[in-house]
């Protein structure tokens, strides 16, 4: 099959990293695959539960803030990527990216036909602000997660990913574009403090917690709140 040019983008994304490589085509890459729309649904429930059982912390607020945290870090580096190594994104709604859970390892992500639904790259700020919207709702409503603390992961996982894609990629207008998402204007503003320099890469200080620090044995994040107080 010869390759469109969101498929092509894509393969050379997963030399990124794993958090990165996002298989696509006609039919998913194995057996296990949903949309993400039914996560965000019914399957939420057992995937907190399953997060919390690995982590050790239950299925509460931690567990919830977790599993937020690793879908928006997938989210993010695909969206960013795509962004950085062509100037577009594929359409990332909840019902067009499906994922599984291995048994062993993180989220997987597969994106059936991505090139329909191709967009600038400056959609992002409107295309996945909104698709977590739907997973954080879920989320507030069912286990009682602070929005401050969803949408500092958001943030988090969004300059992860940049944190990563300026080391291997020409990031330049990935840069700008997270600057604007995490400025006063921008959907994530409020969320820290956002510093980038040429040569010397970018510096994040959220302005909540993701909770981390109570899963057993864990710690604090880099750019936690509580590393200032």
């Amino acid at each position: 099959m010869e390759e469109t040019g969101m498929e092509e983008v894509l393969r050379r994304l997963a030399a990124v990293g794993p958090f990165f490589r996002v298989p696509y085509g006609n039919t998913p890459p194995g057996a296990g695959f949903r949309p993400l729309a039914e996560l965000y649904g019914e399957g939420l429930g057992p995937y907190v539960c399953e997060i919390g059982r690995r982590l050790g912390s239950g299925p509460g607020r931690v567990a919830a803030s977790t599993a937020q945290f690793g879908i928006a870090s997938r989210l993010w580096s695909l969206g960013l990527g795509c962004a950085a190594l062509s100037g577009r994104v594929p359409d990332l709604g909840p019902d067009r990216v499906w994922w599984r859970l291995p048994e062993a390892g993180s989220l997987e992500l597969w994106l059936p036909r991505p090139d329909p639904g191709a967009r600038p790259a400056e959609a992002l700020a409107e295309i996945l602000p909104g698709h977590l919207g739907v997973l954080d709702a879920a989320l507030r409503e069912r286990f009682g997660v602070s929005p401050r603390v969803l949408r500092g992961n958001s943030a988090s996982a969004l300059v992860g990913a940049l944190r990563v894609l300026i080391d291997r990629v020409p990031a330049g207008p990935v840069v700008r574009l997270a600057a604007s998402l995490l400025a006063a204007d921008g959907p994530l503003a409020g969320t820290g403090t956002f510093i980038h320099e040429d040569g010397l890469g970018v510096a994040f200080t959220r302005r909540s917690c993701c909770l981390y620090y109570r899963v057993p044995g864990g710690g604090l994040c880099g750019d936690c709140v509580l590393r200032t107080r």
